[in-house]
């Protein structure tokens, strides 16, 4: 009779600990959307486009680009040359006579390079939509990363809490078991089995801190400000 009371005890121990895991984990679940800050969110967005080194390459790229269209632009003068002397009128060199004496101007210019001009400034232009697309998909591709990163961090903090609660009510349940072994109400197999399930659930909020941790960081890297500055 005493046998069939301590398993029916341990049966109601095991029993509650797996009523309140999972209730809390519910409860949990369905508090993760709330959760959600789509106001921080978008602060997050702000600050990756801001301070993104990739982000700042593609500006840069498109800001080169942009030079280049408008250097090939002024460029429809570089086929003409422009030569000047000056041949000083001193009188007759029967040694090397000149037809003209005087100041003289003379101009030319390179048909090959004032045909190519126009080509130029269409590459160029071609180069700058290039530029301004690779940035446009780089910064969708960013946004939905951050996103990503962002949705993973909320979980892992509800994981955490998930864990820290029923860390609580497992500590409970054993200082009672604890309580009930010393009374010799239970066996020691019951109470070491108690310990060992605290000690998962324990184990488990670690594991939890520790993705809470890296799914912190890895917003971060993005980001390239803390979370606390981010206001």
């Amino acid at each position: 009779m005493k046998c069939s009371l301590y398993k029916l005890t341990h049966l109601l121990l095991l029993s509650a600990s797996l009523i309140v895991f999972s209730s809390t984990k519910a409860k949990a679940q369905e508090s993760m959307v709330p959760d959600i800050s789509y106001l921080f969110l978008e602060k997050l967005l702000a600050n990756a486009k801001e301070n993104y080194p990739l982000v700042k390459q593609n500006k840069l790229r498109e800001d080169i680009a942009s030079l280049q269209v408008r250097n090939n632009q002024l460029d429809w003068l570089s086929p003409f040359n422009l030569i000047y002397f000056s041949q000083p009128n001193n009188g007759v060199n029967l040694s090397n006579p000149q037809l003209f004496s005087g100041f003289q101007v003379a101009l030319n210019f390179n048909i090959g390079d004032l045909a190519q001009n126009p080509n130029n400034v269409r590459i160029a232009r071609k180069q700058l939509d290039v530029s301004k697309q690779v940035s446009a998909q780089f910064d969708n591709n960013l946004e939905m990363e951050v996103k990503k990163r962002y949705f993973t961090y909320i979980q892992q903090l509800n994981n955490v809490k998930l864990f820290t609660k029923s860390l609580q009510d497992s500590q409970g349940l054993l200082n009672d078991l604890k309580v009930r072994y010393e009374r010799g109400e239970v066996t020691f197999q019951n109470y070491s089995e108690g310990l060992i399930s605290f000690s998962t659930i324990s184990q488990s909020k670690i594991e939890s801190e520790a993705g809470l941790l890296t799914a912190k960081a890895a917003i971060e890297e993005l980001t390239v400000t803390k979370l606390e500055d981010i206001k």
